[in-house]
C-alpha cells in the first residue's frame, strides 16, 4: 500500500546534528517521502515515496527520481550496499531486491516461500542481509528475525522470542540491534535489544552463545528502530507513546539520540509529528555527525464531513 499525505499535511525532511541542532532541508505537499538513507559520500539522501526511489541532494535541496526497472512499488525498508553503488530494497510484492543507486534493472533476492520479507540490515561486508519474516503474510503472527545471503539462498532464523522488527547490524558486524516484545507480556510494548550475530539465541538461554537477547534499556514508552552511527559511538531510535500498537503514522513521537554505552540517558530528544516513515532505516551520515528524519505535520485543519 502506497502512503499519501492527508489534506493539509506536509512532508518535511530534517537533518539533526549529534550536538543537538536540527534544521529543515526539504518540504513538499506533493509526495510523502519516507525513511532516509545517506549516500556514502554524504552528499545526498535516498528516500522512498509514491512507490518510487528518490535522491535528495543536500546542498541544492533538489529532489530527483531514481529510474528503477523490474521491481514493484517500494515500501520504506531500504538500505545501501556497503559498496556505495547499490541499494537493497523491499517492495510491495513482499520480496527483497538489489539495484544500482544510479537506476536500472533490479534483481530479486528472496524466493517465493509464502512469507513476507521486510528488509532492515546489511552486514558491513555486504555479504548478508537481516530481515523480518511474516509467515504466510499473516500479521497476527509475530515477526521473526532472519538472515539471508545478500546474493540469495536459504534464510536462517535468529531466535529472539516475541514479535521483533528493525534488525540492523552493528558497524563491527558482531551484533544485530532490533526492537522486540520479548521482555513483556503487554501487547505492543516494544523495547530495544541486541543479539550476537553468530548462531543466534533464545530468551531462555539456548542457541550457540547460550545467551538471550540483551535489553538495551527499560522504558514505559514503546521504542522502535535502533540505528547505530557508523563509528558505533551513538545511536538513534524512535519513541512512541506508551500503549502504542505497532509503529503507526501521524502521532506525536520523539527521535532520541543516545550514546551506545548509556542507552538510558538521552543526549538529545527531538519531538515531531510522524511515526511510520520517520526513522524506519538507518539515517546516519557517513561522518557519524548527522542524522536525518522525516516529519509529517498537519499545516492546516482537515475538513470534517457532516
Amino acid at each position: 500500500m502506497i502512503r499519501t499525505l492527508q489534506p493539509g499535511q506536509r512532508c518535511e525532511v530534517w537533518i539533526a546534528s549529534a550536538t543537538g541542532e536540527r534544521g529543515l532541508v526539504f518540504a513538499t505537499e506533493d509526495v510523502l517521502l519516507e525513511a532516509p538513507n545517506w549516500t556514502l559520500d554524504g552528499a545526498a539522501l535516498v528516500l522512498n515515496g509514491d512507490g518510487k526511489l528518490w535522491r535528495l541532494d543536500v546542498a541544492s535541496r533538489s529532489l530527483s527520481k531514481v529510474p528503477l526497472a523490474g521491481i514493484p512499488d517500494l515500501n520504506n525498508e531500504h538500505v545501501l550496499d556497503p559498496d556505495g553503488e547499490h541499494i537493497f530494497l523491499s517492495a510491495n510484492d513482499d520480496h527483497i531486491y538489489r539495484a544500482a543507486l544510479a537506476g536500472g534493472q533490479a534483481t530479486r533476492i528472496t524466493e517465493d516461500d509464502g512469507s513476507f520479507h521486510f528488509l532492515h540490515g546489511v552486514s558491513p561486508d555486504g555479504q548478508e542481509l537481516a530481515y523480518v519474516n511474516i509467515e504466510a503474510g499473516d500479521f497476527t503472527r509475530p515477526g521473526r528475525l532472519m538472515t539471508i545471503p545478500a546474493g540469495g539462498g536459504a534464510s536462517t532464523p535468529v531466535s529472539v522470542g516475541g514479535h521483533c522488527d528493525g534488525p540492523e547490524y552493528s558497524p563491527d558486524g558482531d551484533w544485530l540491534y532490533f526492537n522486540t516484545e520479548a521482555f513483556t507480556s503487554q501487547p505492543g510494548h516494544a523495547q530495544l535489544a541486541r543479539v550476537r550475530v553468530s548462531g543466534g539465541s533464545t530468551p531462555n538461554g539456548g542457541g550457540a552463545n547460550n545467551k538471550g537477547p540483551e535489553q538495551l534499556l527499560t522504558s514505559d514508552t514503546v521504542d522502535w528502530f535502533p540505528h547505530l552511527s557508523p563509528d558505533g559511538r551513538l545511536a538513534s531510535y524512535i519513541r512512541f507513546p506508551s500503549g502504542t500498537q505497532g509503529h503507526p503514522a501521524d502521532l506525536p513521537v520523539d527521535v532520541v539520540l543516545v550514546a551506545t554505552d548509556e542507552w538510558a540517558a538521552p543526549l538529545h530528544t527531538w519531538p515531531l509529528f510522524g511515526g511510520q516513515g520517520t526513522l524506519n532505516v538507518n539515517s546516519w551520515a557517513p561522518d557519524s555527525a548527522r542524522l536525518a528524519d522525516v516529519a509529517y505535520p498537519l499545516t492546516r485543519p482537515t475538513m470534517k464531513k457532516d
